[in-house]
């Protein structure tokens, strides 16, 4: 019987002669970057936040400067009587938000002011017959929603009720023949998904099961050589949003350039350290 990687080799390297519908996919320039332009992404960061007053605030051991109880007190407030959690006051019920506010909760060391058992109840209904999950029970799979809801379980100690096989076999499906990921089927690869994606696999102990090499070629093919930053497919107009995640999948893959990223919280493996947070079990098969 062959291996889910066997199988996937010849997903990425099909027989032209037997294919049937193509799938949708790029293909990428032979000039397209090959190498990690580092110091252009540190320079384009670093401009973006010179030039944007709304840009994000990170907070480093400073969880003193905001006021804990009222926010803790206001995260809580968000949870319904059957586990989920608003986004906000209009109600909108999403698995997003049971990720974001368990992983706000656990960074302040607060996850005891939720109700874990419900939540936990809540997003497993949430999962679907291929091992996926999606926003609310009955939606489709998808990796961003995978990602929050295996990123979720893995933050409450409930990670064994994933089929860690079947759920890698959804995620590794969603590598196509140019190496990128796509977050469901027939859709274009998108750098985003090597994070959503990656980190999924990595957290179920299934990073093992995809093309590294190709998807990494992937990646590369996304940045910018002029301005530095990374887009969602080659040759589109860079973003933060793509260069954080371009960069954090390429640590996944184990590029030594880039720090380690814990594949939880995305957030550099040496403070997940500090807060003692890695408490879940990777079943590597």
């Amino acid at each position: 019987m062959d291996s889910p990687m066997e199988v996937k080799n010849r997903q990425l390297n099909p027989d032209p002669v037997s294919c049937g519908t193509p799938v949708k996919d790029v293909i990428l320039p032979d000039n397209a970057p090959k190498e990690l332009l580092l110091q252009k992404h540190a320079d384009y960061i670093a401009a973006y936040g010179n030039k944007k007053d709304d840009y994000i605030l990170t907070l480093y051991d400073a969880v003193d400067e905001i006021d804990i109880d009222n926010l803790v007190k206001w995260v809580v407030s968000m949870q319904q009587e059957d586990g989920s959690f608003y986004g906000d006051k209009w109600g909108e019920v999403d698995t997003r938000f049971s990720f974001c506010a368990t992983a706000c909760l656990t960074l302040l060391g607060r996850q005891d002011a939720m109700n874990v058992d419900k939540a936990v109840e809540f997003v497993l209904s949430c999962m679907n017959f291929d091992g996926g999950f999606g926003c609310r029970p009955g939606s489709e799979s998808h990796s961003g929603q995978i990602y929050c809801c295996v990123g979720f379980l893995a933050i409450t100690g409930h990670l064994h009720n994933v089929d860690a096989d079947r759920l890698g076999w959804w995620l590794c499906e969603r590598q196509l023949p140019s190496g990128g990921l796509n977050g469901r089927p027939e859709k274009l690869p998108d750098v985003c998904y090597s994070w959503w994606v990656l980190a999924s696999m990595a957290i179920i102990g299934r990073l093992h099961w995809i093309d590294k090499e190709k998807l990494r070629r992937f990646i590369l093919a996304c940045q910018d050589e002029e301005t530095g930053g990374f887009a969602d497919r080659p040759g589109d107009m860079v973003d933060p949003f793509h260069t954080l995640f371009g960069l954090a999948g390429l640590s996944l893959l184990g590029d030594k350039s880039v720090l380690p990223v814990n594949p939880v919280y995305c957030m550099p493996e040496d403070v997940i350290r500090k807060l003692s947070l890695n408490n879940y079990e990777v079943d590597e098969r």
